[in-house]
């Protein structure tokens, strides 16, 4: 018998037993209060050097988890709670999560940069290490096949320095900009705004009886127009040349393709907080394969988005040497390339076709 996959979104997959409401609501949220103190104080605990240690890491990683979960809960879920409070709340703990987020963020850009110019250039020197062995070694007599191969292991070494210089710059200042933002008046009135949440939840006077799974399906809904706009039939293409003429050109404005994209991405994330918040923690054990799949699609494209971003702004830099252009061309035509595999991917997890039962 072929395995059955239940489908989420499906009205027979609804929650069962007692109704949701806005005893549950409150029950998820002082949850995830208490989270963010116990990272915050883990944080706390471990301290953070220049770079940081992995214990700290790994709580500003805690901490943006619960900020989210609990930011993303106030959106869905704000008619049962006193909408000032959520108004003010919200913006402050986007603020939390993007600032913790930064450091992170581009210390995998970097490493994902190299890795994708070492695979690209057969060339295991970068940034700038054994410079003099990789530039005499890549030096084929000019019409030998291995001539262009050679040609981009020179300008990958300098492209890959170029390219550590100015995202590890941008990393010590998100991090330092991190340090600050927890060490700030606003960061402390936040934290104590959460430690009061983790006892009492502003709950709007009708949220005990009020189903929670109708404003859970809203945001099913949401996500589901939204993937609905997408160019699905382009993103099962392998190429996109626009979005290549796009990234090369002078203009710095991020590619308008992407954006439909990150606003899925997003609506992906509400509407899988919102199920954990209608569910329950035991409730998470079951694991929606689909949604799965196309967050991690989602988020692959997120990420090469922003690191073709980054080497076409390497790209630009005044008076970098023809060969050093050239790989960071190859280098952004590569991420567009991978921008590309990841919506075909995330076509392929949406669009997979549920088993119903026989």
């Amino acid at each position: 018998m072929a395995q059955q996959h239940l489908d989420p979104t499906d009205p027979r997959s609804r929650h069962a037993g007692p109704i949701p409401t806005g005893d549950a609501l409150a029950g998820y949220l002082r949850a995830q209060a208490t989270e963010f103190l116990r990272a915050l104080r883990l944080h706390r605990e471990t301290g953070s050097g220049a770079n940081g240690s992995e214990g700290s890491a790994e709580a500003a990683r805690a901490l943006r988890r619960s900020a989210r979960r609990i930011s993303a809960s106030l959106h869905t879920f704000q008619p049962l709670l006193d909408s000032d409070w959520c108004e003010a709340m919200r913006p402050e703990l986007a603020w939390v999560s993007g600032t913790l987020a930064m450091e992170h963020a581009y210390t995998a850009r970097l490493e994902r940069l190299l890795a994708a110019l070492h695979r690209l250039s057969g060339s295991a020197a970068f940034p700038a290490q054994n410079g003099a062995r990789v530039t005499a070694a890549a030096s084929p007599k000019a019409g030998s096949p291995s001539q262009e191969r050679g040609n981009l292991t020179v300008g990958a070494a300098k492209a890959g320095a170029l390219l550590d210089r100015q995202l590890t710059l941008a990393r010590t200042r998100a991090h330092s900009t991190a340090l600050q933002a927890l060490g700030s008046s606003r960061f402390h009135a936040v934290a104590d705004k959460v430690a009061v949440l983790a006892s009492e939840v502003p709950l709007a006077k009708t949220a005990d009886a009020t189903d929670l799974r109708p404003l859970s399906a809203a945001a099913r809904d949401r996500l589901a127009d939204a993937v609905t706009a997408l160019p699905l039939v382009v993103a099962g293409h392998p190429y996109n040349a626009a979005a290549l003429v796009h990234g090369l050109s002078p203009d710095t404005v991020p590619h308008p393709q992407d954006a439909p994209w990150h606003q899925v991405r997003l609506l992906l994330r509400l509407h899988r907080y919102a199920r954990e918040a209608v569910t329950g923690p035991k409730g998470n054990a079951v694991v929606d394969l689909r949604l799965l799949a196309a967050g991690q699609a989602l988020n692959r494209h997120r990420d090469a988005s922003e690191a073709s971003a980054s080497a076409a702004q390497a790209a630009r830099t005044p008076r970098i040497a023809p060969a050093t252009a050239y790989a960071l061309g190859v280098l952004h035509a590569d991420q567009r390339h991978e921008v590309e595999a990841a919506r075909f991917a995330f076509q392929q997890a949406w669009q997979k076709e549920t088993v119903g039962a026989s």
